[in-house]
């Protein structure tokens, strides 16, 4: 089967890698200094269990996704309009998409602007760009898709490929679990550059996150959207799973990119204001990390 990953960053390239390596026919479509490494090289996918060069297709061009049956969308919140009016005219009319993307409505923007069912996919791995067509895997690996995405050909498909999915008839609160995590996580980590281990240790960092998430939790409630019981476990769980791990928003910023932030915390900070629910940590955070970049 082909499959196209537009974004190729570093979930798009390890699920990418994934799926070929498990012998399909993958297209990465990514910025030029990659994808220059990927069609000399083949993509070097180094996880905790392996490591080995993938030969594989890679194009800047989205026109790479046609005839693609699979197309993972995996760019940055922040590029989700660009990507689709790029991806739209080239699109098979059976082919399938799914979205691996940080943020809560990332499917319903690429639903409006593509004009077909977008499914998300709630996305749980560690993973960085460790140079050109190098992505470094530092833990974890699973998916979480509803069951209108989960028909037996892409689980199938997923799964033999060495990747877990989790089928769970509430896609919507786990969208917004995975944005707690995020929220609790990301900008700290951008801020100080510490990796999770160590930053939970910190003095009053513990109290820090919890308001985070408290105030998370109030928004989501209001939008009526049910979490689990069980966040705060799930969020002192990635210190522990992922102790080594920086997150995307403080690679971002030490790379000087443009971060996610807008649809993290920034998207809590929005959704508090419509609805009357304030959110001044969130609000701090989101503030800190756009004024870092600023610089």
């Amino acid at each position: 089967m082909k499959i196209a990953v537009m974004g190729a960053g570093a979930v798009g390239c390890y699920y990418g890698g994934m799926l070929a390596r498990g012998g399909h026919a993958v297209v990465l479509i990514g910025r030029q200094q990659h994808v220059a490494a990927v069609c000399r090289d083949g993509l070097l996918l180094d996880t905790q269990s392996f490591q080995t060069h993938i030969p594989m297709q890679a194009s800047t061009d989205a026109a790479a996704v046609q005839g693609a049956k699979l197309v993972l969308c995996c760019v940055k919140a922040t590029d989700t309009e660009s990507a689709a009016a790029a991806m739209s005219p080239q699109l098979d009319p059976d082919a399938f998409v799914l979205s691996l993307q940080n943020g809560v409505d990332n499917s319903e923007r690429l639903q409006a602007l593509l004009h077909r069912e977008v499914a998300p996919a709630v996305v749980y791995v560690a993973t960085e760009m460790a140079g050109p067509g190098w992505v470094k895997h530092h833990g974890r690996g699973e998916l979480v898709i509803g069951p209108s995405a989960c028909s037996d050909e892409w689980v199938r498909l997923f799964v033999d490929a060495g990747v877990p999915v989790q089928i769970s008839d509430n896609v919507a609160g786990a969208l917004w679990a995975k944005l707690i995590l995020n929220c609790a996580y990301n900008a700290l980590s951008a801020i100080t550059q510490l990796p999770y281990g160590r930053l939970v240790q910190g003095q009053g960092v513990e109290e820090v996150m919890r308001d985070v998430v408290q105030e998370c939790l109030a928004v989501a409630q209001a939008e009526g959207v049910s979490v689990g019981a069980d966040i705060w476990q799930a969020v002192q769980g990635i210190a522990q799973t992922m102790p080594g791990q920086l997150s995307s928003t403080a690679q971002d910023l030490a790379r000087h990119k443009r971060s996610e932030i807008d649809h993290l915390n920034g998207h809590v900070l929005r959704r508090g204001e419509a609805l009357g629910i304030p959110t001044p940590a969130n609000r701090v955070l989101h503030a800190l990390v756009k004024l870092l970049e600023s610089r």
